[in-house]
This record gives structure tokens, sequence and C-alpha cells, in this order.
């Protein structure tokens, strides 16, 4: 497919530009590459390690969740520089969507947590300006302990996802950030949901969920966000453009 093809219909169907002032990521397209695109390589972080697994797989195009411009770029030097040089050896391009992937209703992260869950009833949370980057809704009244197994059985496998139990035992409502979602955790005490998923915490977050009478997951920061970028490789495939699959997890 046409590079400039393809990168106008993801940014049409992730609404790309919806996010454009909400999010310190350059989302779209942040590297030029080939012209025609038949291979797009999927990882979760743009960084040096996936970059070079891209260009030795051949890929023509590095799709990432978290990518490398952030609020600008001032020089391509030391790190940057590190983890661009493999794309330009490789003539690989380089598409990043983050928050306009975190939120999205079909192909985000928060919906594939929620696919795992087995959410229903979903509606948009997360209010970030006009937008929102996460989900919420309802499950069958599950112990929290049964949705916390489900979380780690797919996510974190031998890793374990950490649970701050102060919530009701059984769950009926629950809303999911993933990544760095903790500065969500007012409004999911708003709303009264009885458990809320995000990747990583902070100190605060326990005091918080404590006071708050509220249960949270923390399922890790890359372990939630490995569905955004999977579910647009399905999408690729369906486009006819072949897909490969970097996993490089942080263990965070």
């Amino acid at each position: 497919m046409d590079l400039d093809t393809l990168v106008t219909r993801l940014d049409g169907r992730l609404r790309t530009d919806a996010y454009a002032d909400l999010d310190a990521s350059a989302n779209g397209l942040q590297v030029d590459g080939p012209e025609e695109v038949t291979r797009v390589a999927l990882a979760v972080d743009a960084a040096r390690a996936t970059a070079e697994a891209a260009a030795d797989q051949d890929a023509d195009l590095l799709l990432t969740h978290h990518g490398i411009v952030w609020g600008g770029l001032d020089r391509v030097t030391g790190r940057t520089y590190d983890r661009l040089a493999p794309l330009f050896d490789g003539n690989c391009g380089l598409y990043v969507s983050h928050l306009p992937l975190d939120g999205h209703e079909e192909l985000g992260n928060a919906a594939g947590v929620c696919d795992v869950l087995g959410v229903t009833e979903r509606e948009p949370f997360g209010t970030l300006g006009t937008e929102t980057v996460g989900l919420r809704g309802q499950v069958s009244r599950q112990p929290v302990g049964a949705a916390v197994d489900k979380l780690e059985s797919v996510l974190s496998p031998g890793r374990g996802v950490r649970l701050l139990s102060f919530g009701p035992e059984k769950v009926d409502d629950m809303a999911v950030i993933t990544g760095s979602g903790a500065d969500f955790l007012d409004e999911a005490a708003t709303v009264d949901v009885d458990l809320f998923v995000t990747g990583e915490g902070k100190q605060q977050v326990y005091h918080e969920a404590r006071e708050a009478g509220l249960n949270v997951a923390l399922a890790g920061h890359y372990a939630t966000e490995t569905f955004g970028v999977r579910a647009v490789g399905a999408l690729l495939t369906e486009w006819g453009v072949e897909t490969t699959w970097i996993d490089h997890p942080t263990g965070l």
C-alpha cells in the first residue's frame, strides 16, 4: 500500500487530529519511509531495540504506541540519534499512535483489557479535554480476585498483578485506563466503579484508593498497552499489509 494512503487511513480510523492539542506525543507519521509499504512491524515502544528489530525484519514501517517525538525535537543526537539511526539505515518509517489508541472504543488498549475481563455496556471514560482515553462498563458480579486472576493469566503470567483491595469484594462496574493512568483515580471514584484497572501507580495511589474505598489493579504499563498496536495490526492485515510483532517487555 502507498505510504501516504496508509497514513491517511490510519489517521482517520484512529482520529489522530482530535488529540492534536491534548497529547504531548506527535501522533501520526514521525519518520518518513519508503513510498510503498508491504510489511509493518508492531511494537509498544519506539526504542533502539525495536527499531533494530524492525530493520532486521525488513519492515517498511514501524508502528508503535510510544514514539520518539514528545513535545518537539530539538536535536538528533545521543539517545535520539541511536533510536533513529536503525530506521534510516533500514529505510523504515515510524508511525505512532499514543492517546488516540488508548481510548479507541474498538482498537484501543482499554478495549483490549475490557475484552479480557468480559466488560459489557462500555462507554468512554477518562476525560482529557474534549476527548477520553479509557473505557468503563459492567461485569457479571464477579469476585475482585477473579478479575485479577483473568488479568494475570493474559497480561502478566509469572509476574502478577498488584491489587489495592480497598473496595467491595464483588465487582459490578469497572473502569480502565491503560499505562500510567493513576491520575484518573478520582474520576473512577466519582462515577462509583468497584474496580479501577491501570498499568502503573504512584505513591499516593495507595492512600487515594483507600480513602475512596476503591479497588485498584496495577497490571503493568507495558502489559496493558500491547492490545492497541496488535489490533491495528489485525486491521492492516485486512488491508492487505503484512505485519510482524516485536515483543520487548519492560517488566514495568
